[in-house]
């Protein structure tokens, strides 16, 4: 087992880089159906077992999808199928690594934030205002939290990236906000983060790109220096 383990891994991962190269290339489109795993197996001259093995990792990947008594499809490889992954990445980070999943925030939220400012149409600003608004309007931890989500998925939408708001939905994890929350919560906290919500609103309703990039990333900074100070704690 000691010495066929790694040499099965090779094979798999062989045959999972050789269907993405398929893709990559034009031989399989996004929405075609895969050849039968016999087949495939037989053209790329490996196994079925290790075939099938690279067919489920690409399926965790978001690559390819099963469809139940049709067969193996390639996804419509969306950024938002793909980096699905990134939401349990955050989910399961702890410490210092949360501390740098928190950093790479900062950046792509500054940069959608900003993007936003100059691209928000007036209804997509109307939602965000109606978001922040419920967010003044209760001291539940719950409901400030879903429109927390909810105000900031806007304006990522905004930003017109569709690959940057799938990043920023995998990083924005549900469980560490609603932590933050909580945190928030027993330390008196939300007077400030309420303003800091509102800078950013105000920031986009004057379509002035550079005050929402600050707003956001003083925004994201602030919980950065939240979590420091509880690790170092």
């Amino acid at each position: 087992m000691e010495e066929t383990a790694p040499q099965k891994g090779t094979v798999t991962q062989r045959a999972i880089e050789r269907i993405t190269a398929m893709i990559r290339e034009g031989e399989l489109e996004p929405g075609e159906r895969l050849p039968t795993e016999r087949d495939l197996a037989a053209r790329l001259g490996i196994s079925r077992s290790s075939m099938r093995e690279a067919i489920r990792a690409l399926t965790v990947l978001g690559v390819v999808e099963a469809r139940h008594g049709s067969g193996i499809y390639v996804t419509r490889l969306e950024a938002g199928d793909l980096l699905e992954t990134f939401g349990v990445v955050a989910d399961l980070s702890r410490g210092p690594r949360l501390v740098e999943l928190l950093e790479v925030r900062r950046v792509l939220e500054s940069t959608a934030t900003a993007l936003a400012a100059a691209r928000i149409t007036a209804d997509r600003l109307a939602e965000v205002e109606k978001h922040l608004a419920a967010m003044n309007a209760t001291d539940d931890p719950e409901e400030i939290l879903a429109h927390d989500l909810a105000f900031h998925r806007e304006i990522a939408a905004a930003a017109g990236n569709e690959t940057m708001a799938a990043m920023l939905e995998g990083l924005s994890s549900r469980t560490f906000r609603a932590r933050v929350w909580r945190g928030y919560q027993e330390e008196g906290a939300f007077a400030r983060t309420r303003r800091e919500h509102a800078a950013i609103h105000r920031a986009l309703a004057a379509r002035d790109p550079e005050a929402a990039r600050a707003a956001a990333s003083a925004h994201v900074g602030a919980v950065e220096e939240w979590l420091r100070t509880r690790l170092r704690g």
